[in-house]
């Protein structure tokens, strides 16, 4: 290979390609290689090709050896002279600069791979924690791959991260979003043990979570949030199997919580699928008769309940007394058991979920909404609620709420691949 050593310029450079084109118009029949010293080449190959070479002896075996270093004029040769210093140095240091080029590639390569998700799960496989704080940490988790999950952890910016606070943090959900600052946090922390990542970007959003006055009760009122709870509703392993019903029942009719522990057999009506019942008027404030058109899925519910009313008057009776319903912190004790705090879910967010969902989503009418939840609803004429009006709407709309309430569930679980069917009632 003929090679012309020359004190190398860009202009020099870029002469002596016009010269090589000018003289050979069908092409080169062999390489030209044009040295710059100190073993940085620049090669002008036959088939066109112009890269910059490094050549150099092996600390170890002193084998000679080349290393590409890049096409020329993608890299400049003030760039090639940079590269070659460097590898220079690591030779002084006894280190073989293409094995120190690969390591860095594959690092690199591996960062790339290494996405927050791939990160968070191995670092959840080191934990140690109970049950349920387990499953409160992967609502958590799930908030953070919904944004954050496919990015290589390397490349998320405090502003990404920011962005998924904010949508807890607008909503109220304060303790929710701190979680989710502290998660991260945990996750970065240890990407940066393990060399993929430089610094904890959470820190940089520590003490900027403003905590604001809750005005409401909790409630999921995300539909994947209130899929995942729904799923864990069925998924829910309790001694207190009226509990249970009644927390399957809850999201269904959502009327208050007081209401629904004191149902009586005697007011619901199989045969015509109603539930009527006289609440108490300082809790509906209207102090009226209220009607809840049962679902088939509700229907269900209190059919395979009432093999375990054990003759109660109660559709959900206390296991120590059964002329007793079940106690007024049932519904929310059991929802802290699953791993929901207070701030995330209480018994009484059943039904901010269906009243934000039914019109946000499913686009049911308001009045018919607030008639169903016991609002005290006036027409154009200032009549006061009738417990009878739009109850053929407000029946449909029930039956279609239910079954919304299945497709979630259906669509969350084959998001996690697991078989919908398959799940059984308790």
């Amino acid at each position: 290979m003929p090679k012309q050593v020359i004190s190398l310029t860009d202009s020099k450079i870029k002469a002596f390609l016009r010269e090589v084109k000018s003289n050979n118009p069908n092409g080169l029949k062999t390489d030209i290689r044009l040295s710059d010293g100190a073993g940085l080449n620049l090669l002008i190959r036959k088939n066109g090709s112009i890269i910059w070479r490094f050549d150099y002896t092996r600390p170890v075996t002193k084998k000679r050896n080349t290393m590409s270093i890049g096409s020329y004029p993608e890299i400049s040769l003030a760039k090639a002279r940079e590269y070659r210093d460097q590898f220079r140095a690591l030779l002084a240091e006894g280190k073989d600069p293409q094995a120190e080029k690969q390591g860095i590639e594959e690092k690199e390569r591996l960062k790339q791979q290494a996405t927050f998700k791939s990160v968070a799960e191995l670092y959840k496989s080191k934990q140690r924690l109970a049950e349920a704080t387990v499953i409160r940490n992967e609502r958590i988790f799930e908030k953070l791959y919904r944004d954050l999950g496919n990015m290589p952890i390397s490349e998320i910016k405090p502003r990404d991260l920011a962005k998924v606070i904010e949508k807890d943090e607008n909503k109220g959900y304060i303790e929710s979003a701190m979680r989710i600052r502290s998660k991260a946090s945990q996750v970065f922390r240890f990407a940066v043990k393990m060399g993929l990542c430089e610094r904890d970007i959470a820190q940089d959003l520590a003490g900027t979570i403003t905590q604001r006055e809750k005005k409401h009760y909790s409630a999921l009122t995300d539909p994947f949030d209130f899929a995942r709870l729904l799923f864990d509703i069925d998924s829910y392993e309790s001694q207190l199997v009226h509990v249970k019903f009644a927390l399957q029942l809850a999201p269904l009719v959502f009327v208050r919580i007081g209401e629904l522990r004191s149902a009586k057999w005697s007011d619901i009506d199989f045969e015509n699928a109603t539930w009527c019942y006289t609440p108490s008027k300082t809790a509906s404030k209207t102090g009226l008769d209220h009607i809840v058109p049962l679902s088939k899925q509700a229907i269900a519910i209190l059919k395979e309940a009432y093999n375990f009313t054990n003759n109660s008057d109660y559709v959900f009776p206390s296991r120590s007394d059964k002329h007793r319903p079940i106690s007024d912190m049932s519904i929310n004790m059991a929802l802290r058991r699953m791993g929901y705090s207070k701030e995330d879910m209480t018994g009484h967010g059943f039904r901010a979920i269906a009243r934000t969902l039914l019109d946000e989503v499913l686009e049911f009418p308001l009045d018919i909404i607030e008639q169903q939840l016991a609002h005290q609803v006036r027409d154009m004429h200032g009549r006061a609620y009738n417990r009878t009006k739009h109850l053929d709407k407000r029946r449909k709309m029930m039956q279609r709420w239910a079954d919304y309430c299945d497709e979630l569930k259906a669509q969350f679980a084959a998001s996690k691949n697991i078989n919908f069917k398959e799940k059984k009632p308790h």
